[in-house]
């Protein structure tokens, strides 16, 4: 049976009074907190969060945060920590607009093709696939976290493709999970980033 908002809220909360301190960027998606930025002029570092009482089944932060930017660096996922350096690793999240939550999908091996109902998404757009839990098993040819390119979008359905333009993933076994599109961000020279608004949803659950 489904978790109601108000137990929704609660797991939500402790996690944001989890001694979840700071926010971190990253370039990739990773389970461990890797792949986070370093470097440049002024140094990248984390910056410290704090976190509104959790509603509707989502945890957002309490302000925006403004982070220095290493040039030639990926802002593609934010992290979460419990120190400065080093520290417990909380978990990560694509860097999105508020209306780009996680939508249910299924996908079929035969035609390669992705089914989201209503997804909004448009040829070009970059999405990633996470595992619903609960059972359901993303399909052979995705691997989650990893940032892939919208294609062949048609009503309800599309494919994606490893690299802009380029051709569709071949799935070899049917299935499904969550997908997400993703605005990751790159810099040509030193800059910063602000995180203006992260929202955290306890889906699955």
């Amino acid at each position: 049976m489904p978790l109601t908002d108000a137990v929704k809220n609660t797991m939500l909360d402790a996690l944001g009074g989890l001694a979840t301190t700071h926010m971190s960027l990253h370039s990739a998606f990773s389970i461990t907190g890797a792949n986070e930025l370093t470097g440049g002029s002024p140094a990248y570092a984390r910056q410290p969060c704090a976190f509104s009482a959790a509603s509707g089944g989502s945890l957002s932060i309490a302000g925006a945060e403004t982070f220095d930017v290493p040039a030639a660096a990926v802002v593609a996922f934010v992290g979460l920590w419990s120190a400065v350096t080093a520290g417990t690793f909380r978990g990560m999240w694509p860097l999105q607009s508020t209306a780009d939550s996680p939508k249910p999908f299924t996908a079929v091996s035969g035609t390669d093709i992705i089914t989201v109902d209503a997804h909004g998404f448009a040829n070009a757009d970059q999405v990633v696939f996470w595992d619903l839990g609960a059972g359901s098993v993303i399909p052979t040819g995705l691997t989650e976290g990893v940032i892939y390119h919208v294609r062949d979008v048609s009503g309800d359905t599309f494919k994606v493709a490893a690299a802009a333009g380029g051709a569709a993933i071949d799935l070899t076994g049917d299935g499904g999970g969550l997908v997400q599109r993703i605005l990751p961000e790159v810099f040509a020279g030193q800059g910063t980033y602000q995180v203006a608004d992260l929202d955290i949803p306890l889906v699955g659950a």
